[in-house]
């Protein structure tokens, strides 16, 4: 099993110097991957469920964030939890995702995409939330068509996005298409992970069973889809306090990879908690 952490940028807080050593250490104490959450606008009485959403939430741009990550760090891979796919235009976020990969290396590996929870969010973006899961079902098609085309253009016509010779470079380190996680916590999130995703990243306010329920309907979706359901990656949110035997008990489930996340916004609290966990754990940087 791997293991990666998140900078949760609305509670750490978005300042250079903390992110930065907070990457260095992530990669230091051998985690696999840092992700970073998303949330283009928000508003007062946003609740997402039952939790209100204080508006004055710093949330970063994840991808400038993990731009600035790259460049202080060397081996960790990048990941979002998640990007806010229906409010981003896909021939732009192309372009923006490959550049990231190309200057990273190739770390931008664990690409986790959403379609957001608030209508007010929606709407300032200039989104219908009605159709938000159609638009990224369009986004991902759109996404791979440029990522996987050469020079002579590409077209689309879709409900959302249509174009006609459309030529985006750079590519993808190695020239192959960026993988695509879906997170989500719906239904539609498991089936939309089954057809299109590489990986499936539920969200952490799901039973037990509702879990179980929602990854076989990603792997149901994937095989209807004429995909191979055992190469749909399955991660997890996890506590930074579990034990080898919570890690065991989802190992036994399928779960490929844990994200944790400290649980201070002290960056030395968050240290310790880090090298507490890499060294229940026995991690070790990659090579």
């Amino acid at each position: 099993m791997k293991f990666g952490i998140s900078y949760s940028t609305p509670f750490f807080g978005v300042d250079p110097e903390k992110l930065a050593r907070f990457a260095r250490d992530a990669e230091d104490f051998g985690f696999e991957s840092l992700y970073l959450p998303e949330h283009v606008a928000l508003h007062p009485g946003a609740k997402i469920g039952t939790m209100e959403l204080d508006p004055a939430l710093p949330y970063g741009d994840p991808l400038e964030c993990l731009a600035f990550v790259a460049a202080t760090t060397r081996r960790i891979l990048l990941g979002t939890g998640v990007l806010l796919l229906p409010y981003h235009h896909p021939v732009v976020l192309a372009k923006r995702l490959a550049t990231l990969d190309v200057l990273s290396g190739g770390r931008l590996r664990l690409l986790t995409v959403g379609v957001g929870a608030l209508p007010g969010e929606a709407a300032a973006a200039g989104v219908d939330f009605a159709t938000r899961g159609r638009r990224a079902d369009e986004a991902i098609d759109v996404l791979r068509l440029l990522w996987a085309d050469g020079a002579d253009g590409v077209g689309f016509a879709g409900e959302f996005f249509r174009f006609d010779d459309v030529v985006s470079f750079p590519k993808p380190v190695g020239g192959r298409t960026l993988p695509i996680h879906v997170g989500g916590s719906s239904a539609a999130a498991a089936r939309r992970a089954g057809r299109r995703g590489d990986g499936y990243f539920p969200g952490g306010r799901l039973t037990s069973d509702e879990r179980r329920h929602q990854a076989g309907l990603a792997r149901a979706a994937a095989a209807e889809a004429g995909r191979d359901p055992a190469a749909l990656q399955h991660t997890r949110w996890g506590s930074i306090e579990m034990s080898e035997v919570d890690a065991e008990a989802l190992a036994g489930q399928g779960v490929d990879r844990v994200v944790v996340s400290p649980s201070t916004a002290d960056p030395a609290g968050q240290r310790d908690q880090m090298a507490a966990f890499a060294e229940r754990f026995a991690l070790e940087p990659a090579g």
